[in-house]
C-alpha cells in the first residue's frame, strides 16, 4: 500500500490539511437498499407493494454532510450487483467520494424492508447470510483516503462479524495516527447481533476510542441497564470516558443534549409536521459532524456548540418532513429557511 501514500512532513494533522480537503469526513460501514412499504403504517406481512430507498447510516451522513455543502467520502463494500453500482451512483450523484467503495462478487448487496407501524415503531427485516458489506477486508481499505480524513465516522453494525469488524479496527487506527477525530454512532439494531450481550459487549468494546459519540435515549437504557436514561449521573458515570471530548444524546423531536469535560445541557428541538422519520439520527449527526469538521473548536466553546446543535437538531427536523432518508436530506439552504421561523434561543 505504500504507493498510495502522499508524502508529507510527519505532523499530526498534515495529511488533513492537502488540496480543499482539509474538512474531509470519511463515513466507513453499511450502504444498503431499504425497501419501503408503498402504504404508511402496515407492518411488513400486509403491505402490499415495497418501493426501494438507498440506506445505511454510514452512508446517509456521508450524503447528509455533503448536501450541506461539506465534503464527504463513503467507504465500505456492496455486492457485484445492480444494486452495489446503483449505491455506488447514489454517492456520486451527491458528491461523495465513492474511492473507497469496493465491490464484492461472492455476495449480494445488503437489503433491509423498513416499514413504521400504526403505533409508531419501526419494524426491520434484514436479509443478509452474509452480504457483501459484511466482507470487506482489511486490504480493501483505502489508506491515502484515511489519512486525509479530518474526522473519521462510523458505527456497530461492521463489528457484528469479520472479516469487517478487523477492517474497521485497522482504519481506525490508521484515522487516529493520522490525527482523525474519531466518531462514533452506535446506531444499535438488535436483530442483527447474535444476542443482546453480544450487542451490549461489542459496542461497549470500541467505546473508550472514540472523541466524538452519540446516542439515543434508548441506547442509553440498553448500553446501562439503568431505567432513567434522562439522569445525568447514570450518563457520565457509565458512558462519558476520559478521551470523550464530546457525548451528544438525542431526544428526537425534543432536541439533544450534550456532555463535555467543561459543560452540559439540552438544546430544544425544532417543531415541524413529521411525515417519516427515517434518516433524521442521520442527519442530525451529518450536521453535527459539518460543522465540527469546519471548527474543531466547537467542543471549547459552549456557545458555538450549541448554534451547531441547534443546526444540527434543523436538520433532523426538515428530514422528517419528507419520505425516506437520502431523499429527504437537506441542503444547509432549507435548514437555515427553517430556522429562520423560529425566535432566536
Amino acid at each position: 500500500m505504500a504507493e498510495d501514500h502522499v508524502p508529507c512532513d510527519s505532523n499530526d494533522h498534515a495529511s488533513n490539511m492537502k488540496g480543499g480537503n482539509d474538512s474531509l469526513v470519511v463515513c466507513f460501514g453499511e450502504m444498503l437498499i431499504d425497501f419501503v412499504p408503498t402504504v404508511a403504517k402496515v407492518s411488513l406481512a400486509e403491505a402490499p407493494a415495497f418501493k426501494k430507498a438507498p440506506g445505511g447510516a454510514p452512508a446517509n451522513v456521508a450524503v447528509g454532510i455533503s448536501k450541506l455543502g461539506g465534503s464527504s467520502a463513503f467507504m465500505g463494500k456492496v455486492g457485484d450487483d445492480e444494486f452495489g453500482y446503483m449505491l455506488s451512483d447514489v454517492l456520486k450523484q451527491n458528491n461523495v467520494d465513492n474511492s473507497g467503495v469496493r465491490f464484492d462478487s461472492t455476495a449480494r448487496t445488503a437489503l433491509a424492508f423498513v416499514t413504521l407501524k400504526d403505533d409508531g415503531e419501526r419494524e426491520f427485516l434484514f436479509y443478509r447470510h452474509p452480504s457483501a458489506d459484511m466482507l470487506l477486508q482489511e486490504s480493501e481499505l483505502d489508506i491515502n483516503l484515511l489519512e486525509k480524513a479530518r474526522i473519521f465516522h462510523y458505527g456497530s453494525i461492521s463489528l457484528i462479524s469479520e472479516p469487517c469488524r478487523s477492517s474497521q479496527f485497522a482504519a481506525m487506527r490508521i484515522a487516529r495516527k493520522s490525527g482523525s477525530i474519531l466518531s462514533y454512532d452506535p446506531n444499535l439494531r438488535l436483530a442483527l447481533w447474535p444476542s443482546a450481550e453480544a450487542a451490549r459487549e461489542g459496542i461497549m468494546g470500541i467505546w473508550d476510542q472514540a472523541d466524538v459519540i452519540k446516542i439515543s435515549e434508548e441506547e442509553i437504557t440498553f448500553l446501562t441497564g439503568c431505567d432513567d436514561h434522562n439522569d445525568d449521573k447514570v450518563v457520565l458515570d457509565n458512558l462519558f470516558h476520559p478521551n470523550l471530548k464530546l457525548l451528544i444524546v438525542t431526544e428526537g423531536s425534543k432536541g439533544c443534549r450534550y456532555y463535555t469535560k467543561e459543560f452540559k445541557g439540552r438544546v430544544p428541538g425544532v417543531k415541524v409536521k413529521p411525515v417519516d422519520t427515517t434518516g433524521a439520527g442521520d442527519a442530525f449527526v451529518g450536521g453535527i459532524l459539518s460543522s465540527l469538521a469546519s471548527n474543531l473548536n466547537l467542543f471549547e466553546d459552549e456557545k458555538l456548540l450549541r448554534e451547531a446543535l441547534l443546526f444540527a437538531n434543523a436538520c433532523g427536523a426538515v428530514t422528517v418532513t419528507e419520505r425516506g432518508a437520502i431523499p429527504a436530506l437537506p441542503t444547509k439552504d432549507a435548514v437555515l429557511e427553517l430556522l429562520g421561523k423560529v425566535s432566536p434561543r
